[in-house]
């Protein structure tokens, strides 16, 4: 089996002593993108800079099509063409993560796809949502897709919106099983699980919420899928890195820094609505969103307003 710690496509062996991520591919600051919209489509304008802002900032990896991409209202075509139109703008640049799951096995193969005939150079699959399979039925959601598409595979663990729990044991299977299932974003809120899937495999873990990266790296996660890094890109991938390196003190002295506003934009009100609003309130994107998606009651856009003051974003 092949670990997780492969180098990049055209990376030598012998990793740059200065490369934090230390030749692990899916290591790194990675953003959970945003989906613009205006007048009720997609705005592609929007998304071209806000790519390009990413690959400024030295972001690693795009995730288009994620929760915070709203990638439940939008449309089959949509969601190819949006996943098509990141792949096109980051043009190599960075890694691209298409987010392609879904609660149908057969609809998540198609997507996949397709993501990987267009040149993502990996997808993250969320737990299948709403029917709540037994993990006999999540191990054969998931082989499934690692049998049926051959590209590296980032299972998305969040039981808080699928309404079940990925176990340890059922990843660390999959993972003896199919060697393209390559890591796991971990979203459950706690360190035990991941501690638990560290100690029996070689997954790369990655953080799913921004409040835990650096618990979740101190234990052994090699980066995020970050909401905060919309945003903040910078900032987000300067903790990654400094965790990655080892520098806890300064990892620590970032993550304090962070933790009010990253806290705010996942607490006020429900992902993505905080953090389209806040870049709304930079200029960035319209404030538009798609039902059941709408826009944050007055008086927690104010408050998100003062948290960006006193953060200094605004």
């Amino acid at each position: 089996m092949t670990g997780s710690n492969r180098p990049m496509a055209g990376q030598a062996d012998n990793q740059q002593i200065d490369d934090p991520r230390g030749g692990n591919r899916w290591a790194g600051s990675m953003v959970a993108l945003v989906t613009p919209f205006r007048a009720g489509a997609v705005d592609f304008a929007a998304l071209d800079k806000l790519v390009e802002l990413q690959i400024e900032a030295g972001t690693d990896a795009l995730v288009p099509c994620g929760t915070t991409g709203e990638s439940p209202t939008l449309t089959h075509a949509e969601h190819d063409q949006v996943i098509e139109a990141v792949v096109r703008r980051a043009a190599g640049r960075c890694l691209v993560v298409a987010g392609t799951g879904s609660n149908s096995t057969a609809e998540a193969v198609r997507l996949t796809r397709h993501a990987h005939e267009v040149g993502a150079d990996a997808v993250l699959l969320v737990s299948p949502y709403y029917n709540k399979p037994t993990q006999t039925g999540l191990f054969e959601h998931f082989a499934t897709l690692a049998r049926e598409v051959d590209i590296p595979q980032i299972v998305y663990n969040i039981p808080g919106r699928c309404g079940v729990e990925i176990s340890v044991d059922t990843l660390v299977r999959l993972r003896e099983a199919h060697d393209n299932i390559v890591g796991v974003k971990h979203a459950t809120g706690s360190t035990d699980g991941a501690s638990a899937l560290l100690a029996r495999s070689d997954l790369a873990v990655i953080s799913g919420d921004d409040s835990m990266t650096l618990p979740l790296m101190a234990v052994g996660g090699c980066g995020v899928i970050s909401v905060l890094a919309n945003l903040l890109p910078r900032e987000t991938k300067a903790l990654v890195d400094a965790a990655l390196s080892g520098d806890y003190a300064a990892a620590r002295r970032r993550h304090l820094s962070l933790f009010g506003l990253a806290s705010g934009l996942l607490s006020l009100e429900t992902n993505p609505m905080p953090i389209k609003t806040a870049l709304a309130m930079k200029g960035l994107i319209a404030e538009e969103f798609r039902l059941p998606m709408c826009p944050m009651q007055p008086e927690n856009k104010e408050r998100l307003g003062r948290i960006l003051t006193e953060a200094g974003v605004l």
